[in-house]
């Protein structure tokens, strides 16, 4: 027989996104918005609405740290920003900031992702 998924009747879903500059979050904090890549559309999306709340970790790409985190606001529709600039991204979302803090990877080195081998989380 089949496992049931991991996944299943999770009430609580967490990602981590990855800006390509610090810009970005500071946008991001400043407007309480957030825009990604078509490919994590339909992932956030159906967490957002599957799950009790979506929980967004965020992480410049070679900073060594998370910049913060906030819960997703609302379902990602097709208004897009000109914030970021960016041909390559969706639609706007509202996110709401609960810490905006630099916070090395070493300090969350104990916590393990199921879904990705079980690697670190960074």
């Amino acid at each position: 027989s089949k496992s049931p998924s991991p996944r299943q009747n999770m009430p609580v879903r967490y990602f981590i996104m990855k800006s390509s500059n610090l810009q970005n979050i500071d946008i991001s904090q400043q407007k309480g918005i957030w825009s990604t890549t078509p490919s994590n559309e339909r992932k956030l999306n159906g967490a957002f609405w599957e799950s009790n709340m979506v929980y967004l970790i965020f992480s410049v790409q070679g900073s060594g740290c998370f910049q913060g985190f906030a819960r997703m606001g609302s379902a990602i529709g097709c208004e897009k920003s000109q914030d970021w600039g960016s041909a390559g991204f969706g639609g706007v979302f509202k996110v709401e900031w609960i810490r905006k803090e630099s916070i090395p990877f070493q300090f969350a080195h104990h916590l393990l992702n199921p879904w990705n081998d079980s690697k670190k989380v960074q």
